[in-house]
């Protein structure tokens, strides 16, 4: 198991929209929005269809979304 803690940066404007591109992403899960601030605290976690490093890079790549920054990640084998 694989989870990895990321705190997603977009402009107050394109909030809403990125948290819609991330709920299409198996594995995540929204934890926290500061509207105000374009700021959205996500989990990620493994699949069997998903590589976390795939799915941060894809995050980084979502329109409106400024910078996604790994903050943690806890891996148990």
């Amino acid at each position: 198991m694989n989870i990895s803690g990321i705190v997603v940066q977009s402009s107050p404007d394109n909030s809403a929209a990125v948290q819609g591109k991330l709920t299409e992403f198996s594995g995540v899960e929204i934890h926290a929005v500061n509207k105000e601030k374009g700021s959205i605290v996500i989990t990620l976690e493994d699949t069997p269809s998903n590589v976390p490093s795939d799915i941060m890079m894809d995050v980084q790549k979502i329109q409106g979304v400024l910078a996604a920054s790994l903050i943690y990640n806890y891996c148990d084998e």
